[in-house]
């Protein structure tokens, strides 16, 4: 899952430099779309029952590992005015997050966001299992990629599954397509986010509005990051964060659309 932003903190260094990237981003845009990846259906359509399934997969979750995080922040941070001469506050982070629960135990949530990366995305990747065997791989086909589901949210969005499919031919080997949904095209204009808010605040409509237990659960997730006393790792603007970042989700992150 990736949250970037293209920019720094367009003249917010003073508020921001007391938050920090996983307090500002992390605790809440990205667990929160975990928690709408991985719950259950809820067993109606009310706010509660939504948000009980919610609450349900934070409270499965493991508290982040530091061993498995790296945070980072990009070269000239401290030059802002506003931050401090010696400051530690991440603009950058990758993580894994694991779910002790029967459906999702041993399957990693690879989590990054930061700033100044090389353009704005907030996109979910979800990987499927490779089948035990593979149907159209012959022996000098090499190993075809996984079968994904792309979730575009925020800009462009949409879905993408980009999946394997047979050449045509005799050879037993496959290519990858993408089968893409953009959302505009799809279903017209929709209001903005915020938008959306608002007029739910006004109706009364709680679903979209996180609720207290569910907010505990997240910060008790990323405490142990919020702990740590180490300097992030420097990183230049417009790349993808610091060295380590690549070895959170396995040596790659899967590309992502940017705007």
């Amino acid at each position: 899952m990736t949250f970037a932003e293209g920019f720094g903190t367009e003249g917010r260094a003073g508020f921001f430099d007391d938050v920090g990237t996983v307090r500002d981003v992390l605790q809440n845009h990205l667990l929160q779309t975990v928690a709408l990846l991985a719950m259950e259906p809820p067993i109606s359509d009310s706010a509660d029952a939504y948000r009980d399934e919610e609450v349900k997969v934070l409270r499965q979750a493991k508290a982040l590992d530091p061993a498995d995080t790296v945070l980072g922040q990009y070269v000239g941070y401290l030059d802002e005015p506003g931050v401090a001469p010696e400051s530690r506050t991440e603009t950058f982070v990758a993580t894994t997050l694991y779910i002790d629960s029967w459906r999702w135990a041993g399957v990693p949530f690879h989590l990054r966001a930061g700033k100044h990366l090389p353009g704005n995305a907030t996109e979910a990747v979800v990987e499927l299992v490779r089948p035990p065997r593979l149907l159209f791989a012959g022996s000098q086909a090499g190993v075809p990629e996984a079968n994904r589901l792309h979730f575009r949210l925020g800009h462009s969005d949409g879905v993408t599954m980009k999946m394997q499919a047979k050449v045509p031919g005799q050879e037993m080997r496959t290519q990858e397509i993408a089968l893409d949904v953009d959302f505009d095209v799809a279903l017209g204009h929709r209001r903005a986010a915020y938008e959306r808010l608002l007029s739910d605040a006004m109706l009364g409509r709680r679903h979209r509005f996180a609720r207290e237990d569910t907010i505990d659960e997240e910060w008790r997730i990323v405490d142990p990051l919020l702990r740590r006393d180490s300097r992030p790792r420097p990183y230049y603007q417009g790349t993808w964060g610091p060295d380590g970042a690549d070895d959170v989700a396995g040596g790659h992150w899967h590309t992502v659309t940017l705007k």
